[in-house]
């Protein structure tokens, strides 16, 4: 079996399971009328998300040293991006979802140019679609991404530039375990330009997030050690295995459980393999630095 086989095979497993959940719980006797409720504009996320994985939307800034095939120099990487809920269904059974809409602007700029010039910008935006069932969680979500190189860059360079833009179905699945989170799952690219783009998508991953608090900082919460591994391998690179990871500290009210609660972070990143830059996706870049993020 090809690998695009076993991408289909992973998605069709995830959906199906999804779809058998509501039927199981009835065996159990619950009662989804009774028991359940919908809340709109919920202010968390049912999936948690992925710590160390570069296209994740949330709030960020970096300054990363950049060893790539095209240029080696200094990233200030930024990215806004935000998963906004508008509908939650909860059920006593431990059964819940929530759709919702996500949303990013990935950008970066060349700090040792004349005028950090900016680079490369990627524009992502997303329907989510998120469960959890006890220590299970998942999410399904069609997004698209669109990325466009920046005028300074054009004009100084002057790069044969690409029209990358793409639509995309992505599924996840989590199990959470002591201080652990591992996932996987994959995307399927059903709209392309370039038309040739590769179609399939492998990922997976791990997170850990520490039980205890390292310090305190008296009302305004505590801090914990924190670490996360993604790993991607797309059709479009031949399968190369895309490694980027994560490890620093989060900052955090107290009295959270550990999941879904407004935080930031100081963390160390590293990135080896294909790049994570839209314009550049052919190329492979190494780097490192650090990053302070925001989000949930």
């Amino acid at each position: 079996m090809n690998v695009s086989s076993n991408l289909a095979l992973t998605l069709f497993t995830g959906l199906a399971f999804g779809a058998m959940l509501q039927p199981a719980l009835a065996e159990n006797g619950v009662d989804q009328d009774n028991e359940s409720r919908t809340i709109p504009l919920p202010a968390t996320d049912l999936f948690t998300p992925l710590r160390a994985d570069p296209k994740e939307p949330r709030f960020f800034v970096s300054m990363l040293q950049i060893d790539s095939d095209l240029r080696d120099t200094t990233l200030g990487a930024v990215g806004f991006g935000e998963h906004f809920g508008i509908v939650r269904r909860e059920t006593l059974a431990d059964f819940d979802w929530q759709l919702g809409i996500a949303g990013a602007v990935f950008a970066q700029f060349d700090l040792e140019a004349p005028s950090a010039d900016l680079v490369n910008a990627d524009y992502i935006i997303g329907l989510p679609l998120t469960w959890r069932y006890s220590d299970w969680s998942g999410r399904v979500r069609v997004y698209h991404q669109s990325s466009h190189l920046g005028d300074e860059y054009l004009l100084r360079e002057e790069p044969q530039r690409v029209n990358l833009s793409f639509e995309s179905i992505e599924m996840i699945a989590a199990y959470d375990f002591t201080a652990f989170r591992l996932y996987g799952g994959g995307e399927y690219l059903f709209h392309r330009d370039p038309t040739d783009l590769g179609k399939s998508l492998l990922h997976t991953g791990l997170d850990w997030r520490g039980k205890e608090v390292a310090f305190r900082m008296g009302d305004l919460g505590g801090a914990r050690w924190v670490a996360g591994l993604d790993v991607k391998r797309w059709e479009q690179n031949n399968w190369a295995t895309q490694l980027s990871a994560k490890a620093g500290l989060e900052f955090a009210p107290l009295g959270n459980s550990g999941h879904n609660a407004r935080h930031w972070s100081v963390l160390l990143e590293i990135h080896d393999g294909p790049s994570p830059y839209g314009q550049f996706y052919p190329l492979d870049v190494r780097y490192w630095g650090i990053a302070i993020q925001l989000g949930l």
